[in-house]
């Protein structure tokens, strides 16, 4: 699923995500559990304000982002 993503912007672009919409709605990233690299691409496993885990996929040659995985929060 394609989203759009709010990135902090330090060294290099997009340097991680900051909050991400689904659809209308603004997510905020509460915290980033996990973060692992390709050459190509980035992931990033955070807790949103919604109080589920996802995963973002960013693409580094076309700069897409998209949702890679998502865990309901228990409850």
């Amino acid at each position: 699923m394609a989203i759009r993503v709010e990135c902090y912007a330090g060294y290099r672009a997009e340097q991680e995500p900051l909050a991400f919409w689904l659809g209308e709605r603004r997510l905020g990233v509460n915290s980033i559990v996990d973060r692992w690299f390709s050459p190509t691409q980035r992931w990033f496993k955070v807790d949103a304000e919604d109080g589920h885990t996802y995963v973002l996929r960013h693409d580094e040659r076309s700069h897409d982002w998209e949702i890679a995985a998502f865990t309901r929060a228990q409850g």
